[in-house]
């Protein structure tokens, strides 16, 4: 039987409570964890959810919410900051007696990474099915909303430090939580747990992106630069990775090379659905 009760942290404006939104339409019972102080909780997005505020690394209110509210799939969809409060979530998801955890990753491959936050997701991956708890997990290289950001073209161009000729996986953040809902409401357990789907909407490369920038109306130029502009520490890191082609869903860390056949090999699971372009997103 699929899935039908769920607990989702991070239910913040981009990938967290497009999750919500998702899985409320599929008829689920939702409940999103916010921290004290946090303004996701007014949000229209978690609009029929029902709002548990407590400290995510308080691991007995955490499955006090859990057991309460019968959870099944804890859902974590926090930032890059707020890693380290995964591992109370799956400590407190194992005292509830969840079945499945869903880690946040919705981005590059990160099983079997060696450094940065790639090391850490593998790793908490690891940790979550040490308790006995199966996750899974769903890597889409990036959010095609995410572009203007990476390349900082509210400054008026489209920085690229690099060439970056590369093939990379862009999905649209309401194809990736709607697939999410999907496949936790429809498909069985068992084809779940400890499961990997990588999603593709469109592939390309930062290049040819910057391209449909210079051609619209009006044009932003692309700026090739060895330095991206001060406070660009993110997105330096990833612009790195994109050079390398690790922001291909199908990028393996073992083997250390992209396997692009393997980079949409989840979409099939989501059967008639249309997956979003760059350009229809991005409106280019």
């Amino acid at each position: 039987m699929p899935y039908t009760s769920f607990a989702v942290a991070g239910a913040g404006p981009t990938i967290g409570g497009r999750i919500v939104k998702a899985l409320l339409s599929r008829g689920a019972s939702v409940v999103a964890i916010a921290r004290p102080g946090s303004s996701s909780p007014s949000s229209p997005l978690l609009e029929g959810a029902k709002i548990a505020t407590v400290d995510y690394t308080n691991v007995e209110a955490v499955t006090s919410v859990l057991s309460e509210n019968k959870v099944e799939v804890m859902i974590s969809a926090l930032a890059y900051g707020a890693l380290p409060a995964q591992r109370p979530l799956a400590d407190a998801a194992k005292e509830a007696g969840v079945k499945l955890f869903v880690p946040s990753e919705y981005g590059m491959p990160t099983e079997g990474g060696k450094e940065g936050h790639l090391a850490i997701k593998s790793e908490f991956a690891d940790y979550v099915k040490s308790l006995g708890i199966p996750v899974m997990r769903v890597y889409n290289g990036m959010f095609i909303e995410f572009i203007p950001w990476l390349t900082g073209v509210e400054l008026g161009k489209f920085h690229l430090m690099g060439q970056h000729t590369v093939p990379s996986s862009f999905v649209a953040l309401d194809d990736v939580a709607g697939f999410v809902a999907h496949v936790l409401t429809t498909l069985p357990e068992s084809y779940l747990h400890n499961a990997t789907f990588r999603l593709q909407g469109d592939r390309t490369s930062l290049a040819d992106i910057g391209a449909l920038y210079e051609a619209r109306n009006p044009p932003v130029p692309v700026a090739h630069v060895t330095k991206l502009p001060e406070g660009f520490v993110k997105q330096t890191f990833l612009q790195s990775k994109f050079d390398q082609g690790r922001l291909s869903s199908g990028w393996d860390n073992f083997a250390d090379k992209d396997v692009p056949e393997d980079a949409d090999s989840g979409n099939k699971l989501w059967e008639g659905h249309k997956w979003k372009t760059v350009k229809e997103v991005l409106g280019l």
